[in-house]
């Protein structure tokens, strides 16, 4: 995603953009990288629900603030995550599957990409707010636990769509829902899990762009208003729809409020699952 967005600002700002990976501790280690360089205007962090929300309450010590140690540039889209199963399995719907589950609790298991991680925690919001008793199957990513979804070693799964949607459309996986509060575009004839039986449930992933404390507002400004413009592309929308996501970019200021409340948001999530990293 962040390739697929930024690839493009770079030819918008006639400047060279290079992508460097630093994995370690759920994406804390490059965030960690990333807080500390010179605030220059040459260094910007691609950030997601996962670092600048969920990881801010999972991890006793991340290593930095999602609100303090960043300018927030922009957002680039919202992605929903997708409620999937075996093309065999017993449920048909959304409905079907809550039924099933609040018939049979303790039976049926739910996969994740790992503790802590935004598949875990919109199954442990549907839990909540469903009153289901359900038992989470953590993996190390989101393709192994994919692959047993589909080889039915475990139930289903909620997972974002671009990991999901591709599994869907080749028929590997049955789509029952999203877990976004309206219809994903491209994907109308699935309904989300709120018309299903879950009243006010709206859980979706997000992505944005940030760069160290001090960067200069200039400099922020100027990639905003690139982001703007790639992302009000219409062949890049499709290209993102067909991934489940939709362009949702906004201001530093607007970024900087709405980080703010997925800090809280997530946090009461993680708070409900007991998951925890030291």
């Amino acid at each position: 995603m962040a390739r697929l967005v930024m690839g493009r600002v770079a030819a918008e700002l006639g400047q060279p953009i290079v992508f460097e990976n630093l994995a370690g501790a759920g994406g804390n280690l490059g965030s960690v990288s990333a807080s500390k360089a010179a605030p220059d205007g040459y260094t910007f962090l691609y950030g997601t629900n996962g670092t600048f929300g969920i990881n801010q309450s999972l991890y006793k010590k991340p290593g930095f603030s999602a609100v303090n140690d960043f300018e927030h540039v922009s957002r680039l889209t919202t992605i929903a995550a997708m409620v999937v199963v075996r093309p065999n399995f017993p449920a048909q719907s959304m409905a079907d599957l809550l039924k099933l589950l609040k018939a049979n609790p303790g039976k049926y298991t739910f996969a994740s990409a790992g503790n802590g991680t935004t598949s875990h925690m919109a199954g442990e919001t549907l839990k909540s707010a469903a009153n289901l008793a359900v038992v989470h199957i953590p993996y190390r990513g989101g393709a192994p636990a994919i692959t047993d979804v589909i080889g039915g070693q475990v139930d289903f799964m909620i997972d974002v769509m671009p990991n999901t949607a591709p599994q869907v459309k080749g028929g590997r996986l049955r789509a029952l829902a999203v877990s976004t509060a309206k219809r994903v575009p491209g994907f109308e004839s699935v309904p989300t899990i709120a018309e299903s039986g879950v009243a006010g449930f709206d859980v979706s992933a997000w992505d944005g762009i940030f760069a160290p404390a001090g960067t200069p507002a200039a400099v922020v400004e100027k990639v905003n208003a690139a982001i703007r413009k790639v992302l009000s592309s219409p062949e890049l929308q499709q290209q993102l729809a067909e991934r489940g996501a939709q362009a949702a970019p906004n201001s530093p200021q607007e970024l900087r409020a709405f980080v703010t409340s997925e800090v809280d948001r997530w946090g009461r999530a993680v708070k409900r699952s007991g998951a925890s990293v030291d």
